[in-house]
């Protein structure tokens, strides 16, 4: 009986062992994923408020590429009211099936002096991030 006790209680210091190895692990990816997360979120904005679509359109995922043309895309950033500043407001990162992901809150400023705030999606694709989804 004791002997048993003894191997019940390994078991379970092993498992609090394992489940807080996971915790930091998760802990680590997502810290790690912030500030690049930023970066992508800085970048793309900073290109599309200097009117740079070229560059803001590199940053999109895959999946944005192919539901906007470069062409598209650029006629839609230059469509008045055009964004001339914008602020992020926030960064939270979550993890998915072990993939981390961000979302990235903006504060934009519009040529006419209106501002609204939007989410960006930032995911990670071919070993770096991109803007996914429609950033605005």
């Amino acid at each position: 009986m004791r002997a048993g006790l003894v191997f019940a209680g390994a078991g379970v210091a092993l498992c609090c062992i394992g489940v807080a190895g996971l915790g930091a692990w998760n802990v680590q990816l997502v810290t790690q994923a912030a500030g690049p997360i930023r970066e992508t979120a800085e970048g793309f904005l900073r290109e599309v408020t200097a009117g740079d679509t070229d560059g803001a359109y590199e940053r999109l995922c895959a999946d944005s590429r192919t539901r906007w043309s470069e062409l598209g895309f650029t006629s839609w950033v230059r469509t008045p009211p055009v964004v001339r500043d914008y602020e992020i407001v926030d960064v939270s990162v979550a993890t998915t099936g072990g993939r981390p992901h961000g979302t990235v809150t903006v504060r934009l400023t519009r040529e006419t002096g209106d501002t609204e705030q939007r989410d960006l999606s930032v995911v990670r694709e071919d070993a770096g991030w991109r803007v996914c989804g429609d950033p605005y």
